[in-house]
């Protein structure tokens, strides 16, 4: 796999050249700066100009070799027709696709280190042309994230497409070092831009505008290079090349100090700090589509300091569309401007009524109705549980303050990290040893599922045969989804017993909360649906096994019986397990569904309560203190809400035009009705995976993947077994990347966005294989 991300050398100084449009001077500006670094500061230079259209003898390569000397000279694609190159790559037949021109470019970079002080990369026409494959340029290049260097426009109207272009850098990461721009007397740009680009921070750099061509060729030569000998040998020019060079070693000095000065002022999440080192913090610099750049530990001239990093983890679970997503960032910038953030309580926006109106067409569950917002996947568990515990109390005529009413759910459970959700888990490494926790529930045992040399099984918690059945073999995961054909007597048989004890013991339950198919941070454990559709069912139709005779609206569709069901789907939902929900793997609809992580695509934190019906009508009273009387300041933030909006859509449309298909092929799903379970990771891989020697199972299911490792200790959150394939994965070796990926114990699991290639995967799961020997 070609290495491909941030460049940044530390012997290197590197920046690309952008244009606000065509025809404002880009070649000029790059020669008089290569000019300058290659004659009054006597630095080698190369000059790279990746795409060039129109014939060769015009080439801009040409002109920098003429007056610029000495100067080493490169072009990675050039079409005669002088067009744009979208255009003039399709007349010549070859267009090379993004991919290659990023590895090219870098390539070139790369080769460059050894022979050059500095590089200038000169982009074709505007920050927003068309690359060959007619993909906006400042996307193509932007996995490289070069410093930019943005000459601005001194025509009629310049201002505008300046400060357009400049912006339209910054919204897609870049960093933004000087701003060029010739001077006019007329128009005067260079005036209103230089106060524009000191307010944000950018220095200006004015320079004379070159001679008017004459007809006499050998006087036009010399007017041009006494222009460029000039200019090269200016005050502004020399300070400008010397900042540039400040500012170079400037970034690469503040990476270099940012894990010791995090290790002095973070509290990390999840994180023992006794014993940790600063060289143990992961210095991001940047991040774009499925990688991470990160700082190296070799910190060699010639090697680049960023290195390419997998996010395996997904970002901790919310990447779905990619780093520095274009269009995100855009819907994200547009409803900044449009709305900044507006209260909430009592009015209503647009991007809060679409994402509400979307959901409920989406999950296309009757009993759903209505829309709460929250922050997090947290602080929307709890208002579930607020919910489920008012409906179920209010049914029922529970006195809350004199009787205990606790939730039931299944062991190894995980809702979050507040206080209420916390106590709607087991005692855990999570939980246990914090002051308030006070477990409000009971927690059941349950099958789980894995694949183990190849065949996939259902398997009894460990000594419990007896309660669930021996363990069974299944030729595929579809096989274990089709709850139709398979029988749940055994599971039924476990749950009524366990609920009866639980009634007659005196217990009272308000909820049932389950987290639909896997189990997250309680350890990545793949439940057997059938198990959880049974459960679903019991609690539904056996209301007379959580304390009450009463059965409202028997086999009704839009109202809940037994006890309200929460489904936290915060983790699993919108698309992780390769659906818009759950519901159709448990064959059972949820009361009440949370929604988080991959709402936004990773870009920016919001989470949905969705309830029914009925469960909002037990708030309805004549007291105010009777309403659900929960939220916060940010409450359906509007750029959270525009941006899910757009990514909610972006998913669905991927699935509606088959961008998955090829990894649904790799797990023979019907083609015709695109029904059956498939995951990213193909299944040769899994396969291949689940027979290695320290590898006691596995499963893989949409962007999901967990290896469990063998443990003689009996594994748990506290093992240490999965550590020595956790580093090897992010040991960089020849590879030239990293791949960042989780642990929970024994556990190591990895997670793709949803629009990680075929030709990603390949890749990774080759370098898992290897790691993994």
């Amino acid at each position: 796999m070609q290495r491909i991300g941030s460049a940044l050398w530390p012997s290197l100084q590197c920046f690309q050249v952008y244009g606000a449009n065509t025809n404002v001077g880009k070649t000029i500006v790059s020669t008089a700066l290569c000019k300058a670094w290659r004659g009054k500061l006597d630095l080698s230079v190369h000059y790279l100009k990746p795409v060039s259209t129109g014939p060769l003898d015009d080439a801009d390569v040409n002109h920098m070799a003429k007056f610029a000397p000495g100067v080493n000279t490169k072009t990675l694609f050039q079409f005669s027709k002088p067009l744009s190159p979208h255009i003039a790559a399709k007349d010549a037949g070859d267009i090379p696709p993004d991919l290659t021109v990023q590895q090219r470019t870098y390539h070139d970079l790369s080769e460059a280190v050894t022979k050059a002080d500095v590089a200038i990369v000169e982009t074709a026409g505007g920050v927003l042309s068309p690359a060959p494959s007619g993909s906006v340029q400042a996307d193509v290049y932007r996995p490289l994230r070069l410093p930019v260097l943005l000459v601005g426009d001194y025509h009629l109207g310049g201002i505008s497409s300046t400060i357009a272009a400049y912006e339209s850098l910054r919204i897609r990461g870049y960093d933004v070092l000087a701003h060029f721009i010739f001077e006019d007397a007329e128009y005067q740009n260079s005036k209103y831009l230089t106060d524009f680009f000191l307010g944000n921070k950018v220095s200006t750099i004015e320079l004379p505008k070159p001679p008017r061509q004459v007809e006499d060729a050998m006087k036009d030569l010399q007017n041009m290079q006494t222009y460029y000998s000039d200019v090269a040998a200016s005050h502004a020019i020399l300070e400008a090349v010397e900042r540039l060079g400040h500012q170079h070693e400037a970034r690469i000095k503040r990476l270099g100090e940012m894990s010791a000065r995090a290790a002095d002022t973070i509290w990390y999440p999840f994180t023992q700090h006794k014993g940790r080192r600063p060289e143990d913090i992961v210095v991001i610099d940047s991040a774009f589509g499925d990688n991470f750049d990160t700082l190296s530990n070799t910190m060699s001239p010639e090697a680049s300091i960023l290195t390419p990093a997998m996010d395996g983890s997904a970002s901790w679970w919310t990447q779905g569309l990619g780093h520095g997503n274009p269009s995100l960032a855009l819907s994200a910038a547009s409803a900044a401007g449009r709305y900044g953030h507006v209260m909430f309580a009592g009015a209503i926006h647009e991007p809060a009524l679409s994402l509400a109106e979307m959901l409920l067409q989406h999950h296309d569950n009757p009993r759903l109705a209505k829309v709460f917002y929250s922050d997090n996947g947290s602080t929307g568990m709890e208002v579930a549980v607020k919910m489920a515990l008012r409906a179920a109390r209010t049914r029922y005529g529970w006195d809350h303050a004199q009787e205990d009413i606790g939730i039931l759910g299944l062991r190894g459970s995980y809702h979050g990290d507040t206080m209420g959700v916390m106590d709607c888990s087991e005692p855990s490494t999570y939980n246990d040893r914090i002051e308030w926790y006070n477990p409000k529930g009971y927690w059941l045992d349950y099958p789980t599922v894995i694949m183990r040399a190849g065949r996939w099984f259902v398997e009894p918690p460990h000594g419990q045969e007896a309660a669930f059945g021996n363990a069974q073999s299944f030729d595929s995961l579809n096989d274990i989804f089709d709850l139709r054909r398979r029988e749940d007597a055994v599971y039924t048989r476990y749950i009524e017993k366990t609920l009866t004890e639980l009634r007659d013991a005196g217990r009272k339950f308000g909820a049932l909360i389950l987290e639909p198919v896997i189990l997250g941070a309680g350890g990545m454990n793949f439940i057997d649906p059938l198990f959880q559709h049974a459960l679903i069912k019991a609690v539904r139709n056996r209301p007379d096994l959580i304390g009450t005779q009463k059965l409202r609206k028997p086999g009704s569709l839009d109202s809940w019986s037994g006890l309200p069901v929460v489904f936290d789907e915060v983790f699993t939902g919108l698309y992780r397990l390769g659906r818009f929900n759950c519901s159709s793997f448990l064959q059972a609809q949820p009361d009440i569904v949370v929604n988080a992580k991959l709402l936004t695509g990773g870009l920016i934190p919001l989470c949905t309560t969705t309830a029914s019906q009925d469960i909002f009508d037990a708030f309805l009273s004549d007291e105010k203190a009777d309403a659900l009387l929960h939220g916060h300041s940010y409450t359906a933030h509007a750029v959270g809400c525009a941006v899910a909006v757009d990514s909610l859509d972006a998913m669905m449309q991927m699935e509606k035009t088959g961008k998955w298909d090829e990894f649904r092929r790799s797990w023979a799903t019907d083609e015709v009705t695109g029904e059956g379970c498939w995951s990213m990771w193909s299944k040769e891989f899994v396969t291949k995976v689940t027979n290695k020697e320290s590898i006691d199972g596995v499963f893989a299911i949409g962007s999901v993947l967990a290896l469990t490792l063998k443990d003689a200790a009996g594994g748990g959150y506290n093992s240490l077994a999965a550590q020595g394939l956790h580093s090897r994965l992010l040991d960089i070796g020849d590879k030239g990347w990293r791949i960042h990926s989780r642990v929970l114990g024994n556990v190591l699991y990895l997670m793709t966005s949803q629009i990680t290639t075929w030709e990603t995967l390949k890749n990774v799961e080759q370098f898992i294989l290897e790691s993994v020997n």
